[in-house]
């Protein structure tokens, strides 16, 4: 995963996941070509939040796709692959994640707040209004931006 180790972002500084991604350079301590070793879930979920930070929604969307299907009660998870989803224009992938979330834990007003807004970004604005107004209710803010 050397990929991205001397990434940089357009504006010239290195990315937040570079780091990250050097990891496996100390694989190969016994002098074995053959000897890789494997990212931990909590490694795959640290870099998809970099990925995210530097806005790499698609790849920290593939990322997050695996440790979903790992751990699927892991809201976190879910929630940040479905913004992943929304931000990479994935509209159809964000809103079906966010329905997950909302079906496993009904007071997330962050998700009703989502869902909303994938909604009326796909042009359903009849559809999104309840759920923005969920989210506002829940939240304690009854007027939603």
């Amino acid at each position: 995963m050397t990929t991205r180790f001397n990434s940089h972002r357009p504006d010239g500084e290195p990315t937040a996941d570079r780091w990250a991604s050097a990891l496996h350079l100390f694989d190969d301590v016994g002098g074995s070509a053959t000897v890789v070793r494997e990212q931990t879930a909590a490694e795959r979920w640290e870099l998809a939040e970099l990925l995210f930070e530097e806005k790499g929604y698609v790849e920290a969307a593939n990322l997050l796709t695996g440790i979903v299907a790992e751990f699927p009660e892991h809201v976190a998870a879910r929630l940040l692959l479905a913004r992943a989803y929304y931000h990479s224009a994935q509209l159809r992938r964000a809103e079906a994640e966010l329905r997950v979330i909302i079906d496993r834990d009904p007071v997330e007003h962050y998700a009703h707040l989502m869902l909303g807004r994938t909604l009326e970004r796909q042009g359903r604005k009849q559809e999104a209004a309840p759920w923005l107004r969920m989210a506002g209710a829940l939240s304690g803010d009854a007027t939603p931006n």
